[in-house]
């Protein structure tokens, strides 16, 4: 089994929501085959006044990129058409900036 920290990192986005960060990584193994990493990262206030970060991973793989993007458009086309109110809805279509990317192709940033 190869080692994850051998595998290179050819992309990543960085999407900040409240007090949760998500992140999307694109990798490469050694035989480059290419899949995605989704990471949940929460941080967290210890007893003793320090923090840490609870994280959440999705490994997808190429082969179920088409499927997986088309059950989420799915499950978030049932909650806006049945769960939603059209107040809800219109909050949602509402313009919002970019995502937050400060450029973390480039950073060092710990999840």
């Amino acid at each position: 089994m190869e080692d994850r920290h051998d595998q290179e990192e050819i992309y990543s986005q960085r999407i900040k929501a409240g007090k949760r960060t998500y992140f999307f990584d694109v990798k490469a193994t050694r035989g480059q085959d290419y899949y995605l990493t989704i990471t949940e990262s929460k941080r967290r206030l210890r007893d003793d006044d320090t923090f840490s970060y609870e994280k959440h991973k999705i490994f997808l793989y190429k082969e179920d990129f088409a499927k997986f993007v088309d059950a989420l458009q799915d499950a978030v086309d049932y909650v806006r058409e049945e769960l939603l109110s059209p107040e809800e809805v219109a909050e949602l279509d509402r313009p919002r900036p970019a995502y937050d990317n400060d450029s973390y192709n480039n950073s060092t940033d710990t999840y």
